[in-house]
């Protein structure tokens, strides 16, 4: 079962990154993305193997956002894969049918695109701004969720669905009646002061039916 909190690294070093990805774990988040865009392959190697083993020890999930080389270099549990990366089927051809492969989406054609391509969850945002992530797309707010999550309803269809971009606490308990699976977040947990309380919070809230 796929977490309901996915944590996505940041950091413009591999300290940095290694450094977050560490207190997200020892917080108690189970599903850990490796997203170093201005990292070089063999720094986003280097984070990769150690968290790879951070992973294994706290029995997490390790996505590797974009490289599927990487990823499968380190024998990671998925990849996650943006609008114009690797296609979903090839991606599920050099990894195998067990390793999960998420999709970034940004409108309901893009969901409904990776449902049809058989992505095991998708990262649809942003909510709002982040400043986490360059070329942002057009803010989807939480009428933008409100919108997918009832065309998916009124098609029958599902997918995980992780809200992503800008994302506080007071959001979470909204976003979870919507109908959205989890939040895909980076700096809300690495600049808390007490991250394990407030993953423990958050598990809570978008676990209870």
């Amino acid at each position: 079962m796929l977490s309901r909190i996915h944590y996505i690294s940041h950091g413009e070093t591999v300290e940095e990154q290694k450094k977050n990805i560490l207190d997200a774990l020892e917080a108690g988040c189970k599903m850990i993305q490796v997203r170093f865009k201005n990292g070089s392959r063999t720094q986003i190697l280097d984070v990769a193997r150690q968290v790879r083993v951070w992973c294994t020890y706290g029995n997490a999930l390790l996505i590797i956002n974009d490289s599927i080389e990487i990823a499968r270099e380190v024998n990671a549990d998925g990849v996650h894969l943006g609008l114009t990366d690797t296609s979903v089927a090839d991606a599920r051809k050099l990894l195998g049918p067990t390793k999960i492969i998420g999709g970034t989406a940004n409108t309901l054609e893009d969901v409904l695109q990776r449902i049809n391509e058989k992505c095991d969850y998708v990262g649809l945002g942003p909510l709002r701004f982040t400043s986490t992530k360059e070329k942002l797309s057009p803010l989807l707010g939480f009428e933008g969720y409100q919108r997918v999550a009832k065309e998916l309803e009124m098609l029958g269809l599902s997918i995980p669905i992780y809200a992503i971009g800008g994302i506080v606490r007071n959001d979470v308990e909204l976003l979870k009646k919507i109908g959205v699976y989890g939040i895909a977040v980076s700096g809300m947990i690495s600049n808390s002061a007490d991250k394990m309380t407030l993953v423990s919070e958050i598990e809570q809230t978008l676990s209870y039916a």
